[in-house]
């Protein structure tokens, strides 16, 4: 499955002011990364990855129904899939997006 292409501008309309900002083909999406850092994603699966902190991942998974990403059948902690159906409204969308480009923010730019 390609990532949802309406969805990736939706999220660029959202970043698009955002300092240190580039776009990247990552996991089977588009991927929006801060400084070198993954923020958010446009899933090859359906719906967003967004990067958090991974101390917050399992208290959001309860809270709002994310799921964690997994990789070769391992959970992978501060990386949470969003359904689609989550970020239908601008709204929702926005606090993901700003989440998890909060949380880029705060790690150490790479070269």
């Amino acid at each position: 499955m390609a990532y949802d292409e309406a969805l990736a501008e939706r999220i660029r309309q959202l970043v698009e002011r955002e300092h240190g900002l580039t776009e990247k083909a990552m996991f089977g999406g588009l991927a929006f990364l801060v400084n070198g850092n993954m923020a958010v994603s446009a899933s090859g699966q359906g719906g967003l990855l967004v990067r958090v902190d991974p101390d917050e991942s399992d208290a959001l998974i309860t809270r709002t129904g994310a799921r964690p990403m997994e990789m070769r059948g391992r959970e992978m902690a501060g990386w949470l899939r969003v359904a689609a159906d989550q970020v239908r409204t601008k709204r929702q969308l926005a606090a993901w997006v700003e989440r998890g480009v909060q949380f880029a923010r705060s790690l150490p730019p790479k070269s």
